[in-house]
């Protein structure tokens, strides 16, 4: 087993020696980099003025983190905390030092089933988040009543490359599988791959964290699409290894 992983900095590094460790080879091919918005400030100002807090990712917590320490500020305590995932919620935990609420599966869907996002009519709302994204959240906590907001607190940007030179390494490793965590990443990679190699890419192995970015993936012709329910390290790790051992 040979793995191409997608996951921009620090994760996708942090992954690919993971997996060194359990000796599964692995090659790390970022699709975007991560920056704070140029207006990072402004975005984490009156935290303290929101009744619930919600985290969609890791960047967005260590982005914010990094802002409140710079302007010499802290998380507020008063609100309610909640992350999409559990390492989100566990990395928010740790910061902010407050109990976090996140879902068992990591995805919008379920975090809107969490008992604290039923009864907000006229709760303060805030959402950390990159710049675009899925509707959803805000959508639905909308149509009950909340009162809610975005802070963008980072951007994306993708890392064009070329799939003749690219594609003609990765064969030349043996990479039979790919690790992909969102779909716009998944669009992306598919987008960049000349449609001579578009063969080659939808025979791979590829492991997904949600049912939502599994269909999308289907649709776009992958053969072998794994959901592993979470985009944490250790999730897709224990997932390639029972992958790598055929069980």
């Amino acid at each position: 087993m040979a793995v191409l992983v997608t996951r921009p900095e620090p994760q996708g590094f942090q992954l690919c020696q993971q997996l060194s460790e359990v000796g599964i080879s692995a090659l790390h091919h970022p699709l975007i980099t991560i920056t704070p918005v140029p207006q990072i400030i402004e975005q984490i100002k009156h935290l303290d003025s929101f009744d619930i807090v919600i985290a969609v990712s890791q960047h967005a917590v260590d982005i914010t983190h990094q802002a409140l320490l710079s302007s010499s500020k802290s998380w507020p305590t008063h609100p309610t905390y909640i992350a999409v995932g559990q390492k989100t919620a566990q990395i928010l935990s740790k910061l902010a030092q407050q109990k976090v609420h996140y879902p068992k599966v990591g995805d919008s869907e379920h975090l809107l089933a969490l008992p604290s996002l039923q009864s907000i009519q006229s709760k303060r709302i805030v959402i950390l988040r990159g710049d675009g994204g899925r509707e959803l959240i805000y959508d639905t906590l909308k149509t009950r009543l909340a009162q809610v907001e975005y802070r963008e607190v980072y951007q994306r940007d993708y890392i064009d490359f070329q799939s003749d030179t690219c594609v003609s390494n990765w064969q030349k490793q043996s990479i039979d599988t790919l690790v992909i965590t969102s779909t716009g990443q998944l669009n992306f990679f598919a987008s960049q791959i000349d449609p001579a190699y578009r063969g080659w890419l939808y025979q791979l192995q590829l492991l997904v964290p949600s049912e939502r970015i599994a269909n999308d993936a289907q649709r776009l012709g992958f053969n072998s699409v794994t959901n592993t329910g979470s985009a944490s390290n250790r999730d897709l790790v224990a997932a390639l290894q029972l992958k790598k051992t055929g069980l």
